[in-house]
């Protein structure tokens, strides 16, 4: 651990923070500029906490260039130990993780979601693979809806607030199971496999094999059932937008736009879905921006009476 005279400002930690988004994801990094400065910071220094304990995990830079390692269980414990001293307000003396600790101290962030997403690091570890689709929604929920939930928590939203929690986590579920379906080809290259495999014997899919050419039809059909799923939490992450100020609906509604336009490119590709991957343009970005102001600003109407589409229920509800 570092010295408080050594820690740089927070000023710039924000300032890598902001570096990290840029080059860790486009998409959310486009959102990310339709919050108030102050929301607009504490995501960003959350974002690059995450994008931290990620890159540890799987040897990884701002989430290229995944690679298998071997010593996991060794990173799992950096990343666990540096979490907990963040949390408790600790100077860690690396950005991303004092990042974690300053908005830690600025929001009542619960530590349990941090110790959650770490869990789901875990899973990556142990080598863990999906039998069902509820084990399917637990990973999601570990690597990413759980991300939601500390995202709403840094947007204002109070951690006893689980209702506005819940369709926040769902839009983590949505975005979890979109990358899903664009990176089957990329995770089978590093030995992941995140299709259940109630799905693959369902499909009559030898373990493994499912990247094999005379598969591909069969893998199109879960593909475009992980795209049908994210688009059913999508939509019910859009029915807690009314508890958000304008400009934080706002940034919501667009990054569920431009992230679902992935799920939604996967399924349309069909067959060539893996050919190449599947991005969104800067020209869409601008236009899902737009759409979703008039979106953020019917919110209330259009949304707030919205039956939810999907049974599954956050852990710990």
């Amino acid at each position: 651990m570092s010295h408080a005279h050594d820690l740089p400002s927070r000023e710039a930690i924000v300032a890598t923070a902001r570096d990290s988004i840029a080059r860790g994801s486009k998409s959310f990094a486009a959102a990310s500029t339709l919050f108030d400065r102050k929301t607009r910071e504490r995501a960003w220094l959350l974002y690059a906490w995450c994008r931290a304990c990620d890159d540890i995990a799987d040897g990884q830079d701002h989430g290229h260039g995944m690679s298998v390692v071997e010593d996991a269980p060794e990173r799992l414990a950096q990343v666990s130990a540096m979490t907990e001293a963040a949390l408790v307000g600790e100077i860690i003396g690396d950005p991303a993780f004092d990042a974690l600790r300053i908005v830690a101290a600025e929001t009542r962030m619960p530590h349990a979601f941090a110790r959650d997403l770490i869990a789901g690091f875990a899973l990556d570890a142990e080598d863990w693979r999906p039998r069902s689709e509820a084990d399917l929604y637990k990973y999601c929920y570990h690597v990413a809806g759980v991300v939601g939930c500390m995202m709403a928590v840094a947007m204002g939203v109070s951690p006893d607030d689980d209702a506005t929690l819940d369709r926040a986590c769902d839009l983590g579920m949505a975005f979890q199971l979109a990358n899903i379906a664009r990176d089957i080809e990329e995770d089978d290259r590093v030995g992941r496999c995140y299709l259940p495999v109630d799905w693959l014997v369902e499909m009559d899919i030898p373990p493994g094999q499912h990247m094999k050419p005379h598969f591909r039809n069969r893998l199109t059909v879960l593909a475009q059932r992980l795209a049908a799923r994210a688009a059913d939490f999508e939509a019910s992450a859009r029915i807690g937008t009314p508890a958000l100020s304008f400009r934080s609906a706002w940034a919501v509604l667009a990054a569920a736009d431009i992230y679902g336009a992935i799920g939604r490119a996967v399924a349309e590709r069909g067959d060539h879905a893996w050919d190449h991957r599947v991005t969104t343009s800067k020209l869409d970005k601008v236009k899902f921006i737009a759409r979703s102001a008039i979106a953020a600003t019917r919110r209330g109407a259009l949304y707030r009476q919205a039956p939810r589409a999907i049974a599954w229920t956050r852990p710990g509800r």
